[in-house]
Parts: structure tokens; sequence; C-alpha cells
């Protein structure tokens, strides 16, 4: 990995810590340049600094949004954002976001958004190193379509067809208008990034939802909430506490 020094803003000292244990085990070359927990010392820095190669971001801080830093100045520099709450996720990627990592943060997930770092400034972007970031996380052209084996040829199945994928023994399926269900060869972390989000929701670990196949939401035990399927009432999409919030968001807007 080509990055070196990192900027961690985290106003909860067992997060910081955790953070920079966790980066130095992922790449024990990596320097921490600072920890800073409020947005005033943030923006003071930013403007007294040479830009770092990561900053690490709280969403919450103890004096407000961590967005305001980055509405205030100018940041260059990707970010990984971290937080309890997911309902900025939305938010987050209009800036040069790399990942939305919920707290506590794992160490597989932060190696996974640090690889995902890495492999982009490998490749060949435009002249606008922000843009070309941009244009990774939400790509300007959507999946459409699968082209999937079928006999001794191929079919095409529309994306608009599909109500719903679910990862079911490893493999990913695509439940269809229809009601048939094909087996696709991407995975659902994969698909986040092709599918358009205006239009898919990821709702848990195992669906990924399309905006016209729900019929209702259903409050739940401890805050969740329960997707109700257009036409599939023995399918239980359960939506945890933390994401019920960004789910009415999405819905609603």
């Amino acid at each position: 990995m080509s990055i070196t020094n990192v900027l961690i803003i985290e106003d909860e000292k067992l997060n910081a810590d955790r953070l920079k244990r966790l980066l130095k085990e992922i790449k024990p070359s990596i320097q921490i340049l600072d920890v800073l927990d409020n947005i005033a010392d943030s923006i003071t820095w930013f403007q007294s600094n040479e830009s770092p190669d990561l900053v690490m971001m709280d969403i919450r801080l103890s004096d407000g949004l961590s967005f305001e830093i980055l509405e205030s100045i100018k940041i260059d520099c990707p970010i990984i954002f971290t937080t309890a709450f997911d309902e900025y996720a939305v938010r987050a990627f209009k800036f040069n976001s790399i990942d939305y990592l919920l707290k506590p943060v794992e160490k597989k997930e932060l190696e996974n958004a640090l690889v995902k770092l890495d492999s982009l400034q490998l490749q060949q972007m435009s002249q606008d190193p922000i843009q070309g970031l941009l244009d990774f996380i939400y790509p300007k052209d959507f999946r459409t379509r699968f082209l999937l084996p079928y006999k001794d040829g191929y079919k095409t199945i529309l994306v608009e067809d599909i109500q719903y994928f679910y990862s079911e023994f490893k493999l990913t399926h695509a439940k269809l208008k229809c009601g048939t269900v094909e087996i696709v060869p991407q995975t659902l972390e994969e698909l986040e990034q092709q599918l358009n989000p205006k239009v898919f929701f990821r709702a848990n670990r195992q669906f990924i939802v399309h905006i016209d196949a729900i019929k209702r939401l259903h409050n739940h035990f401890n805050g969740k909430l329960k997707i109700e399927i257009k036409h599939s009432e023995d399918v239980e999409i359960l939506v945890s506490r933390e994401k019920a919030q960004l789910l009415k968001n999405w819905l609603d807007y």
C-alpha cells in the first residue's frame, strides 16, 4: 500500500487508540500524524499542514458533525469515515470518501478499505483525482442487465425485472418479478458498487432490495424494521435499528 501518513479525527480516545492499533497491524510503516478531537482544531491543522495520504474521520465530534470541516476548507486527500450511526452514509459520499465504517471498526473492514484505496491509486484516472475517486465509488453508468449461462448459450436478465438479491449458501440469487430465481456470479458487495443506489438498498448482510419491491415497512423488536416484499409474504427482511433511519430517509426522498 502506498499510504504513509494518516490523520485521525476522533473524539473518543478508545476508538482513536483502536484505529491507531489496527492501522499499525495492517501496515506497520504507517505514520499517525496527529489525533484531533474537534472541528476547530481540525480546521486549524489543515490550514497549517500539508495534506496527509488519508484521513480517518469520525462523523460526530464533541463540537458538531465533521462535515463542517469539509464545508469550511478544501480537503483533497481521501477520507474513510467512521461512526456509530449510519444515517450519514449518503451525505458522506458527497465528499471524497473511500469508505464508511461502522464502529467498532473491524480489522478486516479497515483492511478492505485500505486495499480499495490502494487499487484506486494504481488505476489510470482522469486528471482530477477526486473526481476519479467519486466515479469509482458511484460510477456514472450503473448495471442494467446480466448475461447468464443458459442451456448451450446465454440469456439476458434485466435489472429492472429484479425484486431483490439475496445471499444463500455462498451464492447470490436474484428474485425476479415473475417469481423465478436466477443465480448471478457477483457478490452482494460487488453489486452494491454496480447497482443504482437510488433504486437498490442494502438492507442487511443477506439482502439488497429494489425500491419498487417494497410493499410496507413494519416496526420490529428493539427499533428494527421489517420489509414486506410485494407478492412474497414469506420473505423476512430485517433492518437493524442503526440502519432503520437510513432506510426511511431513502424511501422518503
